[in-house]
C-alpha cells in the first residue's frame, strides 16, 4: 500500500530580508516618470559640481604619474638620461596641475549651479516641498 501524503512547508521572509529583497528589486525595475523632488535635485546638482572636477583631476593625476614612471624607468632601466628626465618632467607637470585644474572646474561649476543650489536648499530648510 502506497503512502500518498502531501507535505508543504511555507516560510515567509523576515522583515529585514523583505527590505533587502525590495532594495535589490528596486535597482532592476524601471523608474516611472515621477518628477524629482527638490531634495533629489539638490543632491544631483551637488554631485554634478563635485564629481566632474574630481574625475578630471583623477585622470590628470593618474596619467601624469604614469608618464613620470615611464621617464623614471627610461633612466633607471635603459639608462637613457635625457629622454627619461624630459618624460619625467612632463609627467610631473601633468600631475602637478591636477589640483589647480580640480579647483578651477569646481569653482566654475560652483558658480554655474550655486544660485540654484542655494535657492533649493533655502526652500528645503523653510519646509517647502
Amino acid at each position: 500500500m502506497e503512502n500518498k501524503e502531501f507535505h508543504y512547508t511555507y516560510s515567509a521572509p523576515s522583515e529585514r530580508e523583505r527590505k533587502e529583497i525590495e532594495s535589490i528589486r528596486a535597482q532592476y525595475t524601471e523608474k516611472t516618470c515621477e518628477p524629482e523632488t527638490k531634495l533629489e535635485k539638490l543632491r544631483r546638482l551637488n554631485r554634478q559640481v563635485t564629481s566632474t572636477a574630481t574625475i578630471v583631476a583623477l585622470i590628470l593625476g593618474v596619467v601624469g604619474i604614469l608618464i613620470f614612471g615611464g621617464g623614471m624607468s627610461l633612466v633607471l632601466v635603459k639608462g637613457i638620461w635625457i629622454w627619461g628626465v624630459l618624460l619625467g618632467a612632463v609627467g610631473a607637470v601633468v600631475f602637478g596641475i591636477a589640483y589647480p585644474v580640480y579647483k578651477w572646474i569646481f569653482n566654475r561649476n560652483k558658480k554655474k549651479y550655486g544660485a540654484e543650489i542655494l535657492q533649493l536648499s533655502e526652500e528645503l530648510l523653510r519646509g517647502e516641498e
